[in-house]
């Protein structure tokens, strides 16, 4: 039995209604048609009124929708003026050693399998920037045999990790170890998993795209080329060239690739079989290199929590500087935000029973019987929800569909959120369960022991 949602491309481009979900461009022109029109998108959360505080604070950002709702409702995010340094031409952290372009080839893929538009954009006009050309970005998604074997490899494993993170497993990881060395998939896996936290903050608020994004890099000389559009054109070679990537089904009686919005996860298991996955994982080997635990602390010079660190955190410690931004990132989201601890759990629940991340899954039971749940209750969060608040519903759904497809969230269930639960705590959940996702990611693809 599998979870589905589905929703036409003709209707949506006719008249979209708010309850559904964005379509899944099956062609490269279909794609730049899409990724332009979330330019014009309408944002899912109600503007907030500005102090004159908050207009100095934010500055030239004062009008940035984005920048505007993490300034009110996630202030423990830094609101930054520019963006995090990146760029082929930024110095990564020692020991990392994937390209810039090899990575946002990967975030490309991730995007597209994800169907998070807004995203695809932006890697689109980072890899023209990066050197590459229209063609060698439309074979991401059509002709991976214009790649080497490790590229093949790397792309499967990033577009699997992104949309069947349930799936990872021991040879997955081992069909890696083939081209890459240990430390390289752990940053492979680090990298794509952050991709995913992207995907979702921008889907689920719903960021439009900047007005003046799209088209050839700015650096080239050549000033007969489009810029400022994604409508560009494409090589006949790739005109009708099906995605190999993006999560296509196809009409059972024809066979003929359809346009549906499908998010496709494993009927929930068993408690009988949850809780001897749980046993399982207390008693299995990390696949990727975890760092002692006194270097660890060394490597991340105070940023470490207090008491015996979990293996994610030692983990993380082989890279120090990338490392330390996502124990921020985990950190901030568990203490700082106004989410009750038990709210919290409970997202923190659904969200790791629907990827399937057993380590994150063993974590998020141990906070709910800290915050002084029973396994009944707990158990419960798998079920119709019928015993929780409208309000817990409408926060549920959010997390429960944004953790299985960025996009099948709709305009209505995030509407329908606001209205009963208030934007601040609909977008700290939201942010929440972005934070989910990198955390059940990375540590599901490195099959980490489950401590408690």
């Amino acid at each position: 039995m599998l979870n589905q949602t589905i929703i036409s491309l003709g209707i949506f481009l006719a008249a979209a209604p708010e309850t559904a979900p964005r379509p899944v461009p099956l062609t490269r022109p279909e794609m730049k048609r899409l990724i332009e029109d979330v330019k014009v998108r309408k944002p899912r959360i109600p503007m907030p009124q500005l102090t004159d505080a908050d207009r100095q604070a934010l500055g030239d950002r004062a009008d940035d929708y984005e920048a505007v709702i993490r300034h009110r409702y996630t202030p423990w995010v830094e609101t930054r003026r520019t963006p995090r340094a990146s760029g082929p031409n930024v110095e990564q952290e020692p020991g990392m050693t994937l390209s810039y372009a090899f990575k946002t080839q990967l975030f490309w893929i991730v995007s597209r399998a994800n169907n998070c538009q807004y995203c695809i954009g932006h890697q689109e006009s980072k890899l023209l920037n990066a050197g590459l050309t229209e063609d060698q970005i439309a074979a991401l998604d059509g002709d991976w045999s214009r790649h080497t074997p490790a590229e093949q490899a790397a792309f499967a494993f990033a577009r699997k990790l992104s949309f069947q993170p349930y799936a990872i497993g021991d040879a997955d990881i081992q069909s890696l170890r083939r081209f890459y060395t240990d430390l390289q998939i752990l940053e492979m896996v680090i990298s794509v998993s952050g991709n995913n936290v992207s995907n979702r903050w921008k889907e689920a608020v719903a960021v439009p795209q900047r007005k003046d994004e799209g088209g050839y890099s700015r650096n080239t000389d050549d000033l007969s080329l489009p810029r400022g559009t994604y409508l560009t054109p494409t090589s006949t070679s790739f005109e009708k060239l099906i995605s190999n990537v993006a999560p296509i089904i196809f009409d059972t009686a024809t066979g003929v690739p359809t346009r549906d919005t499908i998010s496709r996860r494993p009927a929930l298991e068993s408690r009988t079989d949850v809780e001897r996955a749980l046993t399982q994982a207390r008693s299995r080997t990390a696949r990727l290199p975890l760092v002692e635990e006194n270097q660890a602390r060394t490597n991340f010079a105070g940023a470490a929590p207090e008491g015996p660190l979990p293996q994610w955190v030692r983990l993380l410690a082989n890279f120090p500087r990338e490392g330390t931004r996502h124990l921020n990132t985990i950190h901030l989201a568990d203490e700082k935000s106004d989410l009750s601890p038990l709210l919290k759990g409970q997202l923190a629940w659904i969200v790791a029973r629907q990827d399937g991340a057993w380590y994150a899954v063993g974590h998020a039971y141990k906070r709910l019987r800290d915050a002084g749940q029973t396994d009944e209750q707990i158990y419960a969060l798998d079920g119709d929800w019928h015993e929780f608040s409208p309000r817990d519903q409408s926060l549920f759904t959010v997390a429960r569909k944004l953790a299985a497809s960025p996009v099948i969230l709709t305009d209505a269930d995030v509407a329908n959120a606001v209205e009963l639960a208030g934007p601040r705590d609909v977008v700290q959940s939201i942010h929440f369960t972005t934070s989910r996702s990198l955390f059940d990611r990375i540590t599901e693809a490195a099959g980490l022991q489950l401590e408690n």
